[in-house]
């Protein structure tokens, strides 16, 4: 039985690290095993422009513990007025490596998202010409279309169209959840890719809502049937360059959790690695794990993929079950499944 194992270090392509105490609270977690990770723009107010994303990543570097080795890749937050000039100045300056897609309402902090898509059509053909990735949080959010439904529909009422009329656009499907996403990835062609979270892995509709309503399980896009769970995890576990990881590790106080109409998020920087190993140990597919935290996403983005390794030991790990901060305390993930791995 394989008592070590060792990976080029991961990244992760679907970060939040939020901002101020928080930030400096949530960042050690991720650096402690990633060299890279895209992060989200979603802050308030969003990321919207290269002086924005440069402010920003300056924040995030001066917060880096020390000693840490860590780059951030920054992102735009898209909206019906950002500039496709300034888009491409940021991307030409090597700041900015992706521009993320929220329709309006779809999630935490998205209220500045898109509602007319046409608007935003020049910054799409701007990035198609540049090699920009789309990151789309895909959802509809139409009120009468069912919440289990919103991946789905959004791949046909958005997406779909999006990709028909920009076909050089590359375009990441951010945290999917469902099979229609997996075989939608399948089916096209190489301009498109997604990325699965650690927690979309392990967990269902069932630990949402299943004796008691569990807030700490609840995210958005929200977990789905276990049928889906089941896809996701043959897709990450496949070895297929078009899946890798973004844990969309997405801290929230208990306090903002705990309310009649909580915050979604799952915080699972602490213990993805963990978490990852022993999933792919089950799929028999340890051989596989580095190509989806260390290889493929790179690939996509068109980085090298890291030099420095990261070995995971055989042995029961030890992760808080929160963390501090000077907002209050932030509930770690927890799998519900036993852990025999140590980053």
């Amino acid at each position: 039985m394989t008592q070590t194992l060792t990976l080029r270090r991961p990244d992760d392509w679907h970060l939040h690290l939020r901002d101020g105490d928080m930030l400096r609270a949530v960042l050690p977690h991720t650096t402690a095993h990633f060299a890279r990770a895209i992060i989200m723009p979603n802050l308030v107010p969003p990321v919207v422009t290269a002086a924005d994303a440069r402010a920003y990543r300056d924040r995030i570097m001066a917060a880096l513990p020390l000693g840490a080795d860590f780059t951030p890749l920054m992102t735009l937050y898209l909206t019906e007025n950002t500039d496709p000039a300034d888009v491409e100045a940021a991307h030409a300056e090597g700041l900015v490596h992706a521009v993320k897609l929220y329709p309006a309402g779809a999630t935490t902090n998205s209220a500045s998202g898109v509602s007319d898509f046409a608007k935003v059509a020049p910054v799409l053909e701007t990035m198609a010409r540049i090699g920009l990735p789309l990151c789309t949080h895909g959802e509809v959010t139409d009120g009468d279309v069912d919440i289990f439904d919103r991946e789905a529909v959004f791949i046909d009422r958005v997406l779909d169209p999006i990709r028909r009329d920009h076909p050089d656009l590359k375009v990441v499907m951010e945290h999917i959840t469902t099979a229609n996403a997996v075989d939608y990835v399948r089916a096209s062609n190489g301009n498109l890719a997604a990325t699965i979270t650690t927690h979309h892995l392990v967990i269902n509709r069932n630990h949402i809502l299943a004796g008691g309503i569990k807030p700490h399980y609840y995210c958005l896009p929200v977990a789905k049937r276990e049928e889906h769970r089941r896809a996701l995890c043959a897709a990450a576990t496949s070895g297929e360059a078009r899946f890798f990881l973004g844990t969309d590790s997405a801290p929230h106080t208990d306090a903002n959790k705990l309310l009649p109409c909580g915050c979604a998020g799952c915080f699972t920087a602490p213990n993805t690695m963990s978490i990852l190993a022993q999933v792919f140990e089950n799929h028999d597919a340890l051989d596989r794990l580095e190509g989806f935290t260390s290889l493929h996403g790179p690939a996509f983005y068109g980085l090298p993929a890291n030099e420095a390794t990261l070995t995971l030991v055989r042995e029961t790990p030890e992760h808080p079950d929160h963390i501090d901060t000077p907002d209050g305390p932030v509930t770690v993930f927890d799998p519900q499944i036993p852990l025999h791995w140590t980053a």
